[in-house]
């Protein structure tokens, strides 16, 4: 179990402050006080409209007024003093709502440090949230995936960490673990009772359950999908109407077009949005053989952009006789792929073989023509029901559970079971780094240095 923070000294003493609104020009900026002294400060730089300095702030109750610097007025706004243990990081949390703006904010922030606050470390109110016991790791993590979320499944992912999900997850797994352990522990200190063939007899499916329902949580294509979104390379020989496609999937002219073959002669990339999951498009130059050096790099660059993608879209003339170039990308195609027959506004010249890959026809003038192909890169961001991680951090902390796990398993099976009990420890620790429950100092700088400040 993991031990009292404050007893470790890992809470600072120090009242922090950090401004909790992006930079720029707003109608609101936001700026957050959380220590012992959040109230003496808010007081002091802060003038209730038609309330006295000695009357009593009301925790939880907003306030309308001026923010002052002694005499002068700087700014009016509304405050609120949020007393500990009831605020998001258990101690005394005020905040400050001015007009947005960074000199406007900036000057309010000198202000409370001039009053002895010092600036916010990244991530340091949530930091404080987790040492105070209010939430566990994993969900201090969510608050940055909520924030940093570009799409509605990423979205809902972090909804769900911060919910308790992947908290309920692992800590169920823990407690199972647990339970092996004791068994165990009953069968080493009371043979005369268990026999080391009855303590094994019980823990070997135990295990091979408890590995299961683990593998089962750690997805990793939906987490790629989440973090990254789905990867799909157009490619094909020149003037297929690659580039015409990115800007029709789009709705925008991301590539520039021409009748020339050979325009596009680097990667341009654009990205879109599809069941709530972003999808990366990148044009790629034409695939041919050249002698023209800028064009063969191009070519390259194409072939790789086609092995790091998730789909490889070849596009096809439908206007046009099957070319010796189509047949060697046909022949070509990877396993995840799919064919988009182009330009299927002209007559149509094209006969094409019986293709192992879905194929859709269309024509990237007529955008109403996309829907099937668009429907098809649906079904390729669909996220597992059973998802339970996502997070890389979490999913690199239950693959090292799953191999310690496994190497105890391996051991039961052939060897005393005592022996198990170092893997079956080293499972507990890393199921433990996922919620906190095993934790020290350079973990916590890892996590929360990617935190934004003011949060």
């Amino acid at each position: 179990m993991r031990t009292d923070p404050a007893d470790r000294g890992l809470i600072s003493p120090d009242t922090i402050a950090a401004i909790a609104t992006p930079p720029g020009q707003g109608g609101i900026g936001i700026l957050r006080l959380s220590g012992s002294a959040a109230e003496a400060i808010l007081t002091t730089v802060f003038q209730r409209a038609g309330m006295s300095a000695a009357e009593a702030w009301e925790s939880h109750r907003m306030y309308y007024g001026w923010l002052r610097a002694g005499e002068e007025t700087l700014d009016e706004g509304m405050a609120v003093l949020m007393r500990g243990p009831r605020s998001y990081t258990r101690e005394d949390v005020a905040e400050l709502q001015l007009h947005g703006g960074d000199w406007n904010l900036q000057r309010a922030l000198t202000l409370c440090l001039e009053q002895g606050a010092r600036l916010a470390d990244p991530g340091e109110f949530t930091r404080r949230a987790f040492l105070a016991g209010r939430i566990d790791l994993a969900r201090a993590e969510a608050v940055m995936a909520l924030i940093a979320a570009r799409g509605e499944q990423q979205h809902r992912a972090a909804v769900r960490q911060l919910r308790g999900g992947v908290t309920a997850f692992v800590r169920q797994a823990a407690d199972d673990l647990f339970a092996i352990q004791a068994g165990l522990a009953a069968a080493i200190d009371y043979p005369e009772e268990i026999s080391e063939a009855e303590g094994t007899a019980k823990m070997i499916p135990r295990l091979e359950k408890l590995i299961a329902r683990l593998r089962d949580g750690i997805q990793e294509r939906s987490s790629r999908l989440l973090e990254e979104g789905l990867r799909v390379a157009l490619a094909g020989r020149p003037n297929v109407g690659k580039s015409s496609l990115l800007n029709a999937l789009l709705g925008e002219e991301k590539a520039i077009v021409t009748p020339i073959p050979g325009t596009t002669r680097d990667l341009v990339t654009g990205e879109m949005s599809l069941g709530g999951v972003r999808v990366q498009l990148t044009d790629t130059a034409g695939l041919r053989n050249t002698e023209d050096v800028v064009e063969r790099l191009g070519v390259a660059r194409s072939r790789q952009a086609m092995a790091e993608a998730d789909l490889t879209l070849l596009v096809l003339d439908g206007s046009g006789p099957m070319t010796p170039e189509d047949r060697e990308l046909l022949d070509q195609l990877p396993e995840e792929a799919a064919i988009f027959v182009n330009k299927q506004d002209l007559p149509q010249r094209l006969v094409l073989p019986g293709a192992r890959v879905p194929v859709f026809q269309g024509s990237a003038k007529r955008p109403e023509t996309l829907d099937a192909l668009k429907t098809f890169l649906r079904s390729r961001t669909a996220l597992s029901d059973r998802m339970a991680v996502t997070q890389p951090r979490h999913l690199d902390a239950l693959r090292r559970a799953v191999g310690s796990l496994e190497a105890a398993l391996e051991t039961a099976r052939t060897m005393p079971p005592d022996l198990a009990a170092t893997d079956l420890q080293a499972a507990q620790a890393a199921l433990g780094e996922i919620t906190g429950d095993q934790v020290d100092e350079k973990l916590l700088d890892a996590v929360f240095s990617q935190f934004c400040v003011g949060k």
